[in-house]
């Protein structure tokens, strides 16, 4: 069964950090474009960082860009988002997604496997 699983989430102070993990079972992510989403409440769904599988091109989002950072490591079949100078808004379900087209997509349904969302809450 192909599963992306999603863990690093939790509650942090504003300007602290976390890092999201999102694992690959049952397909390597070599060669898979991986992007982190959030969804936070009463918001569109947002793209927030993205690698490519060819080239490994990474876009971020401008209200992420300087503060996360995404990495993958193949070996593990792990892609990572540091996140950093954690703000209130960053608050929501962070959802990591995978597809075999070699660039980022613009339209996420594009994204053929998805991850179950975790929650990343940034409250004092």
């Amino acid at each position: 069964q192909l599963q992306l699983v999603e863990s690093g989430g939790g509650l942090v102070q504003p300007g602290g950090s976390l890092r999201l993990s999102c694992a690959a079972s049952g397909f390597r992510l070599l060669g898979y474009t991986i992007g982190w989403l959030r969804q936070a409440p009463g918001k569109e769904r947002e793209g927030v960082s993205c690698i490519s599988g060819i080239g490994g091109t990474i876009k971020n989002a401008d209200s992420v860009k300087g503060r996360f950072t995404l990495s993958r490591d193949n070996a593990k079949n792990t892609v990572y988002l540091q996140m950093n100078s954690l703000k209130p808004e960053d608050t929501g379900v962070y959802l990591c997604a995978a597809t075999f087209n070699s660039w980022c997509p613009s339209v996420f349904d594009e994204y053929e496997y998805w991850g179950q969302g975790i929650q990343v809450t940034v409250s004092s």
